[in-house]
């Protein structure tokens, strides 16, 4: 990393104009970031992580999204500017953002004063693709050269931790972490999670270090077997390929964490192989939405639980890096120039990821 601060830069990134841009046709440009004020970090850019959030927002696959729009939001870089109101960054220090920029922080307020801030209803926003209230402006993300982002949701980053591996456990990692750890994943119990993509072999590999006795990956294809195993998973359930998946291992997971984005998901035989009292937890957002139909009676005879996590709070991210650097816990992950921004976000949507991709902004993040 470069070792001079820069004291005048420019805030310019890949922007999205139309839902077309999610097909590679992002644009470079310069965008006009939040209103600065104390609480505000500046962060010149060096890694930022592709998450499928990404192409959602570019798609306004989860509502009208207000271009022009800079995705991105597994951030890593250093700061070069710290507000006053700032005390736990200084210039220099290297620093990561996740997919929240801001919520209220008011003391009144039931969510942020209990360490909930992830799920605050007052003022919560996103790292891109939100407007700020008070006339303050809009959010960009990651696929840019700067970002400006509230202290509060600025993260320092462990010494241990290489910023290519931080990155995508910003929003990645914590998706997954934070559900598995709410929901007891630990010694005694048996894990299993759907979906082993960037956001499922985050959770094979949480699960493991955090001491599951069983980590259970289910996917479509069994192409992805020894893959899956390699990560460290016990068991590898397809649910094309094998007959009588969901009869013959039924009733024998205490938890599962979805990170499927489909509305087509065979959610009824899912909660087959909960445990009586297990938990199926849903991290994965479809476009629109929508989950597919399940009976009371699936819930009722079993005992179940269905549920959902987002993200994560600030004192959970800040664990998770912790946790990351001590367990040396090393996500797979393929660089990429992000120059060649438009390029990874059309491989990422056929599948060509594993299991993150990392934008390496090569103007920054050079010695």
């Amino acid at each position: 990393m470069a070792n001079s601060i820069p004291k005048e830069y420019k805030f310019e990134g890949w922007l999205g104009h139309t839902p077309d841009s999610a097909n590679g046709k992002m644009e470079w440009g310069a965008f006009e970031p939040k209103k600065w004020t104390e609480d505000d970090v500046d962060i010149q850019i060096t890694h930022c992580g592709i998450c499928g959030s990404d192409l959602h927002m570019l798609r306004s696959g989860w509502g009208p999204t207000p271009y022009p729009c800079c995705v991105g939001h597994e951030i890593v870089g250093r700061a070069v500017k710290v507000g006053s109101k700032v005390n736990h960054v200084k210039v220099g220090d290297r620093v990561g953002v996740g997919a929240q920029a801001r919520s209220c922080l008011q003391p009144d307020c039931p969510d942020c004063s209990n360490g909930l801030e992830n799920h605050c209803a007052r003022a919560s926003v996103n790292t891109y693709g939100s407007v700020y209230p008070n006339d303050e402006g809009k959010s960009y993300g990651g696929y840019a050269d700067y970002n400006r982002t509230n202290g509060h949701f600025v993260f320092k980053i462990p010494d241990g931790l290489p910023s290519e591996i931080a990155a995508p456990m910003l929003c990645g990692g914590i998706t997954v972490y934070s559900p598995l750890k709410k929901n007891g994943c630990g010694p005694g119990k048996t894990i299993g999670v759907v979906g082993v993509g960037g956001l499922g072999h985050f959770a094979v590999l949480w699960a493991k270090a955090l001491g599951a006795d069983k980590v259970v990956g289910i996917s479509r294809k069994a192409s992805k077997k020894e893959e899956v195993l390699k990560l460290g998973a016990d068991q590898y359930i397809a649910t094309d390929d094998d007959k009588n998946w969901h009869v013959d291992n039924a009733r024998t997971i205490d938890l599962i964490v979805s990170t499927v984005s489909s509305e087509k998901m065979p959610l009824t035989e899912y909660l087959a192989l909960l445990k009586v009292g297990g938990s199926f937890i849903q991290v994965g957002a479809p476009d629109g939405g929508n989950l597919p139909a399940v009976s009371a009676f699936t819930l009722i005879m079993n005992g179940i639980k269905i549920g959902g996590s987002a993200i994560g709070s600030p004192e959970e991210i800040k664990e998770m890096l912790q946790f990351a650097a001590d367990k040396k816990i090393r996500p797979w992950v393929q660089t990429r120039p992000l120059k060649d921004a438009n390029q990874a976000i059309v491989d990422l949507e056929e599948g060509k990821a594993r299991y993150r991709y990392v934008l390496v902004n090569e103007k920054h993040a050079s010695a």
